[in-house]
């Protein structure tokens, strides 16, 4: 049987096309995934992100076991309600998984890992404890939904349904968050458009997501969703970074932070030890049609391959990011044109700063 959110109940009964995602039935659109992307970049939209998995990471030691565990450096959340993006490495420095990771009090902080690798991070987290022997306790909060709202007029939708939400987060910058009564209120996304991501219990989605919609918050699925973080140019677990690249070679390495020569996180030594051989960059199509993932891309360098490809709808083209050679330590370089393998046919494509839109607006053209 496939695993439900709280809301699968809301999204039958509101016509969502449902399918299949990592052993999860999610809603993929309610009618057009094209309106739901133009909404979310003009107005608001909202997604059910309750298949994610939420993980409180509590104790005395709850500090220094996040330190070893993260590329990132989790001592730079200096205060309550400050958030950090980071991978999650293995040995080899390959990437387990991408999260965010909050400080919600002295010794107590919450991860949000990926849903198809939830069991997994759990497991590899609890195997980290046990072989540092820290006073850590894991919490994975299933008894949680999550709802991101995105969109210029996302915030604002929220203190229209949610009035008592305005004092707490009215003033909440970028990567912070709020608890809000039972309620964790934090300014992210993964889309490139302002808005919040809040979790909440289980028995109130439903009545939340009702609310949101009746404050003028369209649903959106998973199509959109993949789309607009493709716009703004974030990675998509799986397609853009796995168990088998590092972060320096898939557009992440603002997330390693090698500052502290004294912090031994997991994967540091393959890192230092391994120099970057390829990049992830970002492809504007010069053709027509679409740029698929697992296309091959054929440069002076050498192959590389499109990690994840789709149509821009606020750009009217095809978008890509892809992993190409370095060559001499460098980077390919914007304005370069490469081909892309579509079907037998090699066509043209131009490397491009990214992300390709933010906030709305195109970055490209």
């Amino acid at each position: 049987m496939p695993l439900r959110t709280p809301l699968f109940d809301t999204h039958l009964s509101s016509g969502a096309k449902l399918v299949d995602f990592g052993g999860w039935e999610m809603p993929l659109h309610y009618g057009s995934q094209v309106d739901e992307h133009h909404q979310v970049r003009k107005a608001a939209g909202m997604f059910d992100v309750s298949h994610m998995l939420g993980v409180d990471v509590t104790g005395p030691d709850a500090l220094p076991y996040l330190r070893t565990l993260l590329a990132n450096d989790v001592a730079k959340l200096d205060a309550p309600g400050r958030a950090l993006y980071s991978c999650m490495l293995n040995e080899q420095g390959g990437v387990v998984d991408d999260l965010i990771v909050t400080l919600l009090a002295s010794q107590r902080f919450r991860t949000v890992v990926n849903a198809s690798t939830a069991d997994k991070d759990v497991a590899w987290m609890n195997a980290r404890i046990a072989a540092a022997a820290a006073d850590v306790v894991l919490t994975p909060r299933r008894d949680l939904a999550m709802i991101a709202i995105q969109g210029p007029a996302a915030r604002a939708a929220v203190w229209s349904a949610w009035p008592e939400s305005r004092p707490a987060t009215e003033n909440l910058k970028p990567f912070h968050a709020a608890e809000v009564g039972a309620r964790l209120v934090s300014r992210t996304g993964y889309t490139g458009e302002d808005g919040f991501e809040i979790a909440l219990p289980a028995g109130g989605a439903a009545a939340f997501w009702k609310a949101l919609r009746d404050a003028g918050v369209a649903p959106c699925g998973l199509g959109a969703r993949d789309t607009l973080r493709l716009e703004a140019a974030m990675n998509l677990y799986g397609n853009d970074m796995d168990e088998s690249t590092s972060p320096l070679e898939s557009g992440l390495t603002w997330t390693v932070d090698l500052k502290d020569t004294a912090r031994e996180f997991v994967g540091r030594r393959a890192l230092v030890a391994a120099p970057p051989q390829r990049a992830l960059v970002g492809l504007k199509f010069l053709d027509r049609g679409v740029l698929r993932a697992h296309m091959r891309v054929a440069t002076s360098m050498g192959d590389g391959e499109i990690t994840s490809g789709t149509f821009a709808p606020t750009l009217g083209f095809s978008i890509a990011l892809a992993r190409l050679p370095r060559k001499d330590g460098a980077d390919p370089q914007p304005g370069s044109e490469v081909e892309v393998d579509v079907r037998g046919k090699l066509l043209p494509a131009r490397i491009v700063k990214v992300p390709f839109v933010r906030h709305g607006k195109a970055l490209i053209s």
